[in-house]
């Protein structure tokens, strides 16, 4: 399958930021802490304002991590703003503010997983790696175990198959990485899979054996409206836009139920993403 999954790539891969050599190593990371469970058409704006505005790790080393959390926007999950800045004060303090060239340094990095380490090393880097994102869990069940969709977490099977997938070049692995990805994104999507535009088409399992209907467990679907993750993002957008400590009182116009909004506040606070101060008031971290 590499040929045809790479030329194809060659063919139809998107023109992002992140892909072009100017991006260096801090661009791919930056876009993969952005891009988990967050779509490509959010983050670039988001994405163009930070390198603009820190293009160093050291740049955003320098800033309280509140800042980080400001600029992260309405991309979601903005816990992944702290990652990012304690991960960028680590690159500044262990490896005088470049990012690691080894994987192992990579995983050590605070808010840096098996993901990110591998996605990292093998986009920014050209290493050999099995990156496994959603997109390539997606088309490795399909096109090699013969499912419509992979398990919902991701199991040493899988790991193992990924592996064994790797081209033995360092180059064309990091290409494979990345073309796979990019197949999963536009072709071989969740809900509507265009199959007949499809470089593997004739080799996929899936399709051989009928394109039969996911028989695992429900598939995790997410929810916002009404939940705790709502309410937090209200409360994040008022914080973002203060330039003073917040009252309680403002806080609280945000949503209805005090208990969930009570609850919601007090994750924040929990997760390092709220500063409590004294007389009731609230900030973006400082420190």
């Amino acid at each position: 399958m590499h040929g045809p999954v790479t030329d194809w790539f060659d063919e139809h891969a998107r023109d992002l930021p992140w892909r072009r050599p100017e991006a260096g190593a801090w661009g791919v990371m930056v876009s993969e802490f952005m891009l988990q469970q967050t779509p490509v058409s959010r983050v670039l704006p988001v994405y163009e304002q930070w390198l603009a505005r820190w293009p160093r790790p050291a740049d955003l080393a320098a800033e309280a991590p509140g800042e980080a959390v400001r600029a992260w926007g309405r991309l979601g999950y903005p816990r992944r703003a702290l990652r990012l800045h304690a991960a960028a004060s680590a690159i500044q303090e262990r490896h005088g503010g470049d990012v690691p060239r080894e994987h192992a340094q990579l995983l050590a990095l605070p808010g840096v997983g098996e993901y990110t380490a591998a996605a990292v090393a093998s986009f920014a880097y050209g290493q050999r790696h099995a990156v496994l994102d959603t997109n390539v869990r997606r088309v490795f069940a399909r096109a090699v175990a013969g499912r419509q969709f992979p398990p919902n977490a991701t199991t040493a099977a899988e790991r193992k198959l990924a592996r064994a997938l790797l081209p033995d070049d360092e180059k064309l692995a990091a290409r494979w990485a990345a073309a796979t990805m990019e197949l999963g994104a536009l072709l071989c999507t969740a809900r509507s899979p265009e199959c007949g535009r499809c470089p593997i088409a004739a080799q996929c399992a899936w399709r051989q054996a009928g394109s039969p209907v996911h028989d695992g467990p429900p598939r995790r679907i997410q929810t916002y409206a009404g939940t705790d993750r709502q309410v937090r993002g209200k409360l994040l957008a008022v914080l973002r836009e203060a330039v003073a400590p917040v009252p309680q009182q403002v806080l609280d116009a945000v949503w209805d139920e005090p208990v969930q909004r009570a609850r919601a506040l007090d994750g924040l606070v929990s997760d390092g993403l709220v500063e409590p101060l004294g007389g009731g008031r609230y900030r973006l971290p400082l420190t």
